[in-house]
């Protein structure tokens, strides 16, 4: 039995496991974009009022208040906030280097399952463009053994083969709206992550200047 024949053989097994497989993917999508729209309304709660009562307590040199405010908000914000006044004592240097670290790692979790997403919408749609060679393949093989039907044989296993395509960009088109949603929203809190690193930053360098002049 020769190569051809062998991948032939298997070519022939049609495209109806594509299909499965992109209905399998498309749940999983649904899935994850439950989830992570879930993850972005728990962890996310909006950074203007709670950087504007951190600044003010911040401003008056209130810094256990705002070490409260920053468990009480929780969050994105909340607990890089935390990571600064944490750090605050142990020098400029380990703040700003500890901030860092609080803001990857936030943005590692805020990420958490966009890749599939992103893979998903990207390859969904060649998925179904393999499902529906394969079932082209195995439409042309049907009508070459068939001794009867003539080309309704075939147009009837090329439309079938189509249907591969379609699910494929059926399932590529949401994910790939929902990756560039989830996306902005993780550059929207990575901006604020910033913004409330600066505050503190900005305080912590303001104290260590009144020490240096005093």
């Amino acid at each position: 039995m020769s190569i051809t024949q062998i991948l032939l053989a298997i070519t022939l097994v049609g495209s109806k496991w594509v299909l499965y497989l992109l209905l399998f993917l498309s749940v999983f999508s649904i899935a994850v974009m439950i989830e992570r729209h879930l993850f972005f309304r728990k962890e996310s709660k909006g950074i203007n009022p709670f950087l504007d009562e951190l600044s003010d307590y911040l401003s008056r040199g209130e810094v256990e208040p705002a070490r409260k405010l920053a468990e009480r908000y929780g969050g994105f914000e909340g607990r890089v906030a935390l990571a600064g006044f944490h750090n605050m004592s142990r020098g400029q240097a380990v703040l700003e280097e500890r901030l860092a670290g609080a803001r990857v790692e936030e943005r590692i979790g805020m990420e958490k399952y966009l890749a599939f997403l992103g893979t998903l919408g990207n390859n969904a749609p060649f998925i179904g463009l393999f499902g529906t060679v394969l079932g082209i393949i195995r439409a042309f093989h049907d009508l070459a053994i068939s001794q009867v039907g003539g080309p309704s044989v075939v147009m009837q296993g090329i439309s079938e083969a189509l249907l591969a395509t379609a699910i494929g960009l059926f399932v590529a088109i949401p994910a790939v709206i929902a990756y560039n949603i989830f996306i902005g929203k993780v550059r929207r809190a990575a901006g604020n992550l910033e913004r409330i690193s600066q505050v503190i930053i900005n305080f912590s360098e303001a104290g260590e200047k009144g020490k240096i002049s005093r």
